[in-house]
């Protein structure tokens, strides 16, 4: 098995892609070591001292660092992630929860009025934006719309990383203001 690193626009993330499908769904994050608990690999991810975040996307997994350097760090990443694969092990622990999007659809917030404002800003953010952030090793979702602010949620490589505000103000508030004249302002959550 031979799997391939590439550098983000975070610098603490690291994206790896183990030549197949990781995730066949929606993608999932773990950002702490109790929230790991849901998978075997992530948790085996956060066994490596200075691991902060774990990633799936559909075929690469990213890995953020609070401490230590890559040099260092990498190896045991990648021994964690093909032994994972070698064993055959499933993605996450029987009963758990398949991913994230149920989670997301659940917190999302807006006025029944702005609906089709609503699927206009969804359908944008599925079909540009998404597929340009996984490419960096993240994804964006939508969390709510209200007074002409849409408000994101960032994952992956995208949380944290320090170009995320130009990513957000420049680019994808650019483009939604262009083809939603509704949308005055794009915002974290």
């Amino acid at each position: 098995m031979f799997i391939q690193t590439e550098a983000t626009p975070n610098p603490a993330t690291l994206k790896f892609i183990p030549g197949r499908v990781v995730v066949d769904g929606s993608p999932m994050e773990f950002s702490s070591r109790e929230a790991a608990g849901r998978s075997p690999l992530a948790e085996k991810l956060f066994e490596v001292p200075g691991v902060t975040g774990v990633f799936y996307g559909s075929d690469f997994i990213t890995v953020t660092k609070a401490s230590g350097e890559w040099q260092q760090l990498k190896p045991a990443i990648l021994g964690a992630i093909m032994e994972h694969y070698m064993s055959g092990a499933p993605l996450l622990a029987d009963g758990a929860a398949a991913d994230d999007a149920d989670l997301d659809d659940e917190d999302e917030f807006f006025d029944e009025a702005d609906a089709e404002t609503v699927d206009m800003i969804k359908d944008l953010i599925e079909t540009r934006v998404r597929p340009a952030v996984a490419n960096d090793g993240g994804d964006i979702t939508f969390r709510g719309f209200k007074d002409g602010i849409v408000y994101l949620n960032m994952k992956g490589a995208c949380s944290g990383c320090p170009s995320s505000t130009a990513t957000l103000q420049h680019g994808i508030q650019n483009l939604l203001k262009h083809f939603v004249p509704d949308v005055v302002e794009v915002r974290p959550m």
